[in-house]
């Protein structure tokens, strides 16, 4: 949501100019959500930008809910992961990312939620099956009501999911503590597919890794585990003391971007 307000063709030039190689198209971004999902323009988009080599997708999440306790809530959600698969292969990507749902309510997710989940993933196993794209699903932050929250509740599904992959988000796991993302490395760098990469301060996540030594460690244990996939800036804008302009947006992508290059080599 780092552009949220902005078109997608301004969307891939802004990552271009920061110097990116690689973007993680979102499907609610406004400018394609609201106007039909146009896939021509983003394929168009690509075309015009090859120095973004690499273009993932991340599936809707902001008012759906594949776990929901409404069924209806639920289908509509399993429908758009599964159409956001076949998405994702029309615009050329291979990696698709999926948020695992959450209990509806603020309780501890019980044998009902689980059977729910089992019905989301069945779904995306079918399709799985007639793909070549890696689906990932997403670590969550800590809460009461998550379905996906630990290094451990991760490595049993990928174990039970042998076509599942896995996007690990460094601000959800340093929610729980520093050393929380360190162990999803270790227990999961083998299915590991995308990393959304951003930094943790207080309670406030998803901000710009700004040179943070704690950043360039979770770099280093990445490489260190052979992970050579997508490294995902994922910040929050609305984190800034002020608005920012889309010149200053770029400005802070191209130095966490030198930072991420200098980390990697």
């Amino acid at each position: 949501m780092f552009f949220h307000e902005y078109t997608s063709p301004e969307i891939f030039s802004f990552g271009a100019r920061a110097g990116l190689d690689g973007l993680e198209y979102w499907l609610e971004t406004p400018h394609f959500w609201l106007r039909g999902l146009p896939l021509d323009e983003v394929i168009a988009c690509r075309k015009n930008h090859p120095e973004i080599s690499t273009v993932t997708v991340h599936a809707p999440v902001l008012d759906l809910n594949p776990c929901s306790i409404n069924p209806e809530v639920a289908e509509i959600s399993i429908q758009y992961a599964v159409r956001s698969v076949v998405i994702t292969e029309q615009l050329g990507a291979h990696i698709l990312t999926l948020h695992p749902g959450r209990r509806t309510a603020k309780r501890p997710p019980g044998t009902a939620d689980a059977n729910r989940f089992e019905h989301y993933l069945a779904a995306l196993r079918e399709v799985a099956m007639h793909d070549s794209l890696k689906i990932c699903m997403e670590n969550m932050e800590p809460a009461v009501n998550s379905m996906l929250c630990t290094p451990e509740r991760v490595r049993e599904l990928l174990d039970d999911e042998p076509w599942l992959f896995f996007t690990l988000d460094i601000s959800h796991a340093l929610a729980k503590s520093d050393e929380e993302p360190f162990r999803y490395i270790e227990l999961c760098h083998d299915r590991l597919a995308n990393v959304h990469l951003s930094r943790k301060e207080g309670k406030t996540l998803h901000l710009p890794l700004d040179q943070n030594p704690l950043m360039e460690s979770v770099m280093q244990a990445l490489k260190d585990a052979g992970y050579t996939g997508p490294l995902t800036l994922e910040i929050d804008d609305l984190n800034f003391p002020h608005l920012l302009t889309a010149e200053e947006k770029i400005v802070v992508l191209s130095r966490d971007r030198a930072f991420m290059q200098e980390c990697m080599r």
